[in-house]
């Protein structure tokens, strides 16, 4: 049976786990690591798991080689040594792996889109779409396909190709598609919640160098009820 690490009100699946690494489903609107927020964070969560676990005294290591923002939910890999952390570091660095995110889009996407923008992060925090000239713009580029198209929203698959701050957000901003329930880009109201789920993730495991494929599904609740028969098929 699948671990499920529990912390307080949130569960949180394990889909993979060895000496080297483990990959779990973040749940959404817990941040992934420590922040000002002061709440409890991920990876401190699971330090706690794998202590508990492995009947492991003192500090545990975890490496974090990756993030998601904390509205965003789904797959994640954790290092558990620091020589699969270099090496996934690495490989995630040069983007070398496969993510794709599931999202609900605000209005009707027709066929395939590849975006490609040039985003700066503020001092407030915010990502903008700048000119390509402006200093410290980063290139930023990802594809995006329709799913299923109904009541003027889209359910749409969306692949990485760059790992950029905020932005398959914002760059889905900019092309007049936001996001479902983005408080921040896309003029969600209180208490919606961001329709954007990490659902899959494929990389090269760091020591056996062999593929780790994993699958994650958003709950069947806000945005996504509306195509739950369509997100099924994707498990």
């Amino acid at each position: 049976m699948t671990d499920v690490v529990r912390a307080g009100a949130f569960e949180i699946p394990v889909l993979y786990e060895d000496n080297h690494i483990l990959a779990v489903v973040k749940p959404p609107n817990m941040p992934a690591q420590a922040d000002s927020s002061g709440d409890e964070d991920l990876l401190c969560i699971l330090k706690g798991y794998i202590g508990y676990k492995y009947h492991k005294p003192g500090e545990v290591y975890l490496g974090l080689v990756h993030r998601l923002d904390r509205p965003v939910g789904g797959a994640m890999v954790f290092a558990r040594t620091s020589k699969a952390a270099a090496r996934l570091s690495e490989a995630f660095a040069r983007h070398a792996q496969d993510r794709r995110y599931l999202a609900v889009l605000q209005g009707e996407l027709g066929s395939p889109r590849t975006l490609e923008d040039f985003l700066l992060k503020g001092e407030d925090g915010m990502v903008r779409v700048v000119d390509r000239d402006a200093p410290g713009a980063k290139l930023a580029r990802l594809s995006t396909s329709p799913l299923a198209v109904r009541s003027g929203r889209t359910l749409a698959e969306v692949e990485l190709f760059t790992g950029r701050s905020h932005q398959i957000r914002v760059q889905h901003k900019n092309a007049g598609l936001p996001l479902w329930g983005d408080a921040r880009y896309g003029g969600g109201k209180p208490g919606q919640q961001i329709a954007l789920w990490a659902h899959r993730l494929g990389f090269m495991h760091p020591t056996l160098r062999e593929p780790v494929r994993l699958k994650s599904l958003p709950p069947n609740d806000g945005a996504w009820a509306e195509f739950y028969d369509v997100i099924e098929g994707l498990g």
